[in-house]
């Protein structure tokens, strides 16, 4: 934070950041005399007020604070710096913030969950609504939400990944289990997953995708590296792969669509680089080339 943000909050600041007329008006009614940062997010908690309190965090930003908790049960929290729990999280609605949030045990959400930097959680997550986070996410035990989650960083769960709508991931997706995703699953490097990989949506991988169990997606399949798969290879649109397609089951794309293998890779490295191998030859294989196991 800025020396500014530090300090303590007056209304003259509080102005020149455009807050609703709702949230200016109870500003001036409880803090007339200023605030120090924190104490004004938790006065906008206690007061009901949540959603001030993450628009007020968004507009300072973080702190270089530390809550240190042995358990959390609370209806809501806004943080500004860094919360480290040696037990269990459990939130009814809100949990946000500024910097990253650590738990021995498990967390449990009512809402929504944000953190600013890494969650890291020994346990179990569980979500009612949407997770973000602006780092890595780590959990030892598996991930569910109800909404959208979305990570900076890099996910590693070690049992299942659950998304009740898009995922979004920066980095690599590490699941040691099944990932469903309800919803378009877009990954910036790889993707590994112990069992299934489920998405409602289409999924763009920009490097590969290596799965024990099968791949399969109600739209588009798109990977810039390639596909390895314990199972099928199946697609309600196009299969893409900028290299090979490997599957101990079927490759299927859906009806009038075709599957490309080694679209980024030379046509006379196909052999070597763009191989299809698959129970039976794919239908409408448009590009690659094939290998009968």
């Amino acid at each position: 934070m800025t020396d500014l943000a530090l300090a303590d909050i007056t209304r003259n600041f509080i102005k020149t950041k455009a807050p609703c007329a709702a949230g200016y008006r109870w500003f001036l009614r409880r803090q007339e005399f200023g605030s120090s940062y924190q104490a004004l997010l938790d006065d906008l908690v206690r007061d009901g007020r949540v959603d001030d309190a993450c628009w007020l965090l968004d507009q300072l930003g973080p702190t270089s604070d530390v809550l240190q908790l042995a358990g959390m049960d609370a209806e809501a929290l806004v943080f500004a710096g860094q919360v480290e729990c040696t037990g269990s999280v459990d939130v009814g609605s809100v949990l946000r913030t500024g910097r990253g949030l650590t738990a021995r045990g498990g967390v449990f959400v009512g809402d929504r969950l944000q953190v600013g930097d890494s969650l890291l959680v020994d346990g179990a997550v569980q979500c009612g609504g949407a997770i973000q986070a602006g780092a890595d996410v780590r959990v030892e035990w598996g991930l569910d939400a109800a909404g959208a989650v979305v990570c900076e960083g890099n996910v590693r769960a070690g049992w299942g990944f659950t998304s009740g709508a898009e995922a979004r991931v920066g980095g690599e997706a590490l699941i040691g289990q099944d990932m469903q995703v309800a919803g378009d699953l877009v990954c910036g490097q790889g993707v590994k997953v112990g069992g299934d990989l489920l998405a409602q949506g289409q999924v763009h991988v920009s490097r590969g995708i290596h799965a024990g169990g099968s791949v399969s997606a109600t739209r588009h399949v798109r990977v810039g590296w390639g596909i390895r798969a314990g199972g099928d290879i199946l697609s309600g649109g196009a299969i893409r792969a900028g290299e090979s397609l490997l599957a101990t089951g079927v490759i299927e794309a859906g009806e009038g669509y075709g599957v490309f293998a080694g679209v980024d890779v030379c046509m006379e490295t196909w052999e070597d680089s763009a191989r299809v191998t698959a129970r039976s030859r794919p239908a409408r294989l448009l590009s690659g080339w094939w290998h009968a196991p």
